[in-house]
C-alpha cells in the first residue's frame, strides 16, 4: 500500500517561500509520476504541477508558474514543491497525490493521495 505524507506548510506573510515535502512509502517515486494540488475554502480541488515518473518533464498551472518548482529526490523517495512569492490568494490545503500513469492535472486519475498540508498567506 502506497503512502503519501506531506509537510512543510504553515503560515508565511506575503511574498516569503515554503517548501512542501512529500514522503512516500510503500512503492519508490521513481515509478510514480506525482502531483500537487491545492484546495481553498468552499472552491475545488485545483492542479498545481506534475512530474513525470524519471523526474525530466514537469508540467505547472498557470497561475503558479515561475513562483512554484516541483521536485524530487528518488534517494529520499520524497516529492518537494519551492513556493516562492507567496500571495494570500495561495491558501490552501495542499495535496500530493501519485499515480503508475502519467496524470499531470486529472485529478481524478491519481491513484494515492497524502492528507494534505495547510498554507496560509498574510498579507
Amino acid at each position: 500500500q502506497v503512502q503519501l505524507v506531506e509537510s512543510g506548510g504553515g503560515l508565511v506573510q506575503a511574498g516569503g517561500s515554503l517548501r512542501l515535502s512529500c514522503a512516500a512509502s510503500g512503492r519508490t517515486i521513481s515509478s510514480l509520476s506525482m502531483g500537487w494540488f491545492r484546495q481553498a475554502p468552499g472552491k475545488e480541488r485545483d492542479f498545481v504541477a506534475a512530474i513525470s515518473r524519471n523526474g525530466i518533464n514537469t508540467y505547472y498551472s498557470d497561475s503558479v508558474k515561475g513562483r512554484f518548482t516541483i521536485s524530487r529526490d528518488s534517494a529520499k523517495n520524497t516529492v518537494y514543491l519551492q513556493i516562492n512569492s507567496l500571495k494570500p490568494e495561495d491558501t490552501a490545503v495542499y495535496y500530493c497525490a501519485g499515480d503508475k500513469a502519467l496524470q499531470v492535472g486529472r485529478a481524478s486519475r491519481y491513484d494515492y493521495w497524502g492528507q494534505g498540508t495547510q498554507v496560509t498567506v498574510s498579507s
